[in-house]
């Protein structure tokens, strides 16, 4: 009994800290890959809005070069609806 005691503590604060690095490195790297607003290097391309129309198909626009464009997607590909200037809102607004 005594020796289950023993491991349990000490593998107990060691897969809490294994979990809580991995969600560290997780929200890490999210930032260094999709470029944090406003961090030198940002991204040109911002996803808006998304909407889902149906099961495996949703309509997302997205901002590219002061344009917004409507997309389609499905689980067999994208195919751009439309296109317009852009409004001048960010997607925080």
């Amino acid at each position: 009994m005594l020796e289950y005691l023993l491991r349990l503590a000490l593998l107990l604060p060691l897969l809490g800290g294994l979990i809580w690095g991995s969600l560290w490195l997780t929200r890490w790297l999210q930032t260094r890959l999709h470029g944090a607003p406003g961090a030198a290097g940002a991204r040109h391309l911002h996803l808006i809005e998304t909407s889902m129309v149906a099961p495996g198909m949703k309509l997302a626009v997205v901002r590219f070069h002061d344009r917004e464009i409507l997309l389609g997607c499905t689980r067999h590909g994208l195919v751009r609806l439309g296109e317009a200037p852009a409004t001048g809102l960010t997607e925080s607004e």
